[in-house]
């Protein structure tokens, strides 16, 4: 298909595939003359891939272009492929952080590590699990500064919701990796790595809201007379 049918097939505009095209973001077609390129099924899947990481997940230009270049090397452990699919979907969150972010070995901008009390008790809580992680792992900042602001905020009594909040942690992460074993060829656990780490936070945090407010109907009001004459309107 030329890159017009590319744009009708996926839905993306020209422009749009032109741009992708030159940020890395998508592969090069078969060239067919100096100024014509032939597409494929495999465009029109990276072209979806690319779309869903930036408008669903809301990942930036630079942190798709380092999944994309994670998912095209061949040689790359399942392993590490998590670790890049992770520092991806953290990243925006990390660069809105008003405190400076260090610089890897590939240039990739990192979260300073937390080294409040929240730190330690991240700590305790991998150690009382049996959680084996790596001291790079993005996750182990994010969840100490969240229990550092509970304090600052004088709410530690929330500090009691981090061991539930583990437990469906552990269950969301059997999910995830039952869907990589699940998966079958190498290419195919691959390409469940990068697309359930990008996008499962969203739908993570979407079910989540959808939970807390059939809980909060279930324990502080009866529910809205809407759903209760029509059942069909409610999950």
């Amino acid at each position: 298909m030329r890159m017009s049918e590319l744009s009708t097939a996926t839905g993306v505009a020209v422009p749009t595939l032109k741009f992708y095209r030159r940020e890395g973001l998508l592969h090069a077609g078969e060239t067919t003359s100096p100024n014509q390129a032939r597409y494929d099924e495999s465009h029109v899947a990276r072209v979806r891939l690319v779309r869903a990481m930036v408008e669903i997940a809301g990942l930036s230009t630079a942190s798709a272009q380092r999944v994309i270049a994670a998912l095209d090397d061949g040689g790359m452990p399942l392993n590490s492929l998590f670790g890049v699919a992770q520092r991806a979907v953290t990243m925006p969150a990390a660069l809105a952080h008003p405190e400076p972010a260090a610089a890897d070995g590939d240039g990739t901008a990192e979260p300073e590590a937390a080294d409040g009390p929240g730190a330690r008790i991240i700590a305790e809580l991998c150690a009382r699990r049996g959680w084996h992680v790596h001291a790079g792992n993005p996750g182990l900042a994010m969840a100490a500064r969240v229990l550092d602001a509970y304090a600052q905020l004088g709410r530690d009594d929330l500090l009691a919701t981090v061991g539930a909040y583990a437990d469906a942690a552990d269950t969301v992460a059997r999910a995830d990796l039952a869907a990589v074993s699940g998966a079958g060829s190498v290419t195919a656990m691959t390409d469940v790595v990068v697309i359930g780490t990008v996008l499962g936070d969203g739908l993570l945090a979407g079910l989540r809201r959808i939970a807390q407010e059939s809980e909060s109907q279930r324990r502080f009001s009866a529910p809205p007379a809407s759903l209760a004459a029509d059942p069909e309107e409610s999950c």
